[in-house]
């Protein structure tokens, strides 16, 4: 079984090396993930396990006895998720506290999304719940998927969401949205995005002002930014984007080489949130940010996206890495906020200067004027002139 060792050993080495340019660079989860495949590694070693037997609950129950290392599922559940969408291995491991075996195209969503965004184990298993009881619906119904329209799918939400709070109803439907958008685009299942007609009773009486900075601490968060290090570097001008373009993580992540055009001062956006293409001035301060970053700390990497990872092969790095970047940055500056807190700061901002909730709806990059009116609950400049004569 040497060659089975050997073959395991290379997975874990590339797997880790994968997490490096993902979320986990420069955090406990990797050295603990790395901690349980070591543990695993001699675990199989010790045992004499074949290749075909590795990723099977047996292994890991008798895995879960043998190690004393906190949750050891969750590192093997990540090593085989990676294998199987490298095409090492046939099928994700399946946890037995999941409800049931679900079909393929299930098991494929949850696998898909897991990868793409990161999102926590217990989110999973929550979008678990959702699929597994829509897959028991349709089966007692005798309804196929490919055949799944708007109706049946308020039928099954109406029966499923009985009894639930609103915020969580809320959830639930998010959750369904991202398994119908992905029937349709990424497999092409579904003749319609059935996604957008998914809605629910607005929750007016829950909607609260955003949070933002006020100048005094913008200024302390750009005092506090260094420029000592790569990483510090990348970090500058990623905050430089979220403050002076109102961007989200995500969309900061997405920037490609080709969307920057120097000379004109412009940045294209042309996959937003909204879907909506943008094409947004760049300040002279955010242009020499970018800059700074290109010639002074960017690797020399293959791919076209603007950041990437200081690991090689130096692949693009995603939305959560961003917004720990960021987060990361004004914690340091003592700063008890996150990244949205700068989308939040530049609608702010924009409203402060006069702009009209449709100017702002498009800096924006909103599809609907209700997304914008979230933003803007309050003139808190405004408020503070009329009320104590005192200005922000």
């Amino acid at each position: 079984m040497a060659n089975t060792h050997q073959k395991l050993a290379h997975a874990i080495s590339e797997y880790l090396q994968w997490l490096e340019g993902r979320v986990y660079r420069n955090t406990k989860i990797q050295e603990r993930y790395e901690q349980v495949l070591t543990a695993f590694l001699a675990f199989v070693r010790e045992k004499d396990i074949a290749w075909d037997l590795l990723f099977t609950i047996d292994t890991l129950k008798d895995f879960r006895t043998h190690t004393t290392l906190p949750h050891p599922s969750r590192a093997l559940r990540g090593l085989c998720g990676y294998l199987y969408s490298e095409g090492k291995i046939p099928q994700p491991l399946r946890l037995p506290n999941y409800q049931i075996d679900l079909p393929d195209i299930y098991e494929a969503y949850l696998h898909y999304h897991e990868q793409s965004t990161q999102i926590p184990y217990r989110q999973i298993k929550q979008i678990r719940r959702v699929l597994t009881s829509l897959h028991q619906y349709l089966e007692e119904a005798n309804i196929s998927l490919s055949r799944l329209t708007i109706e049946q799918v308020d039928s099954f939400l109406a029966t499923f969401c009985e009894g639930f709070a609103p915020a969580t109803c809320k959830t639930y439907r998010s959750y369904l949205r991202g398994f119908l958008t992905y029937l349709y685009q990424e497999r092409s299942i579904l003749s319609r995005d059935l996604a957008p007609l998914v809605r629910g009773n607005r929750l007016y009486a829950q909607a609260k002002p955003p949070k933002f900075l006020r100048p005094q601490e913008v200024q302390r968060l750009f005092a506090g930014l260094k420029l000592s290090s790569p990483t510090d570097i990348r970090t500058y001008a990623m905050v430089h984007l979220a403050y002076s373009l109102g961007l989200r993580p995500s969309e900061i992540s997405k920037i490609s080489l080709d969307d920057i055009a120097f000379g004109k001062g412009q940045l294209t956006l042309p996959d937003t949130k909204g879907t909506n293409p943008l094409v947004l001035p760049l300040p002279e301060h955010t242009i020499k940010a970018i800059s700074a970053y290109l010639v002074g700390a960017r690797p020399d990497s293959k791919s076209r996206r603007l950041f990437v990872s200081f690991q090689a092969p130096y692949r693009p790095i995603c939305a959560e890495t961003v917004g720990r970047s960021i987060s990361r940055s004004m914690k340091q500056a003592g700063l008890c906020s996150s990244a949205y807190w700068l989308r939040h700061t530049y609608a702010q901002n924009l409203l402060e200067s006069g702009g009209s909730i449709f100017e702002i709806k498009d800096m924006l990059g909103h599809d609907k004027i209700e997304s914008t009116k979230n933003y803007l609950h309050i003139h808190i400049g405004l408020i503070r002139t009329v009320l104590f004569d005192e200005t922000l």
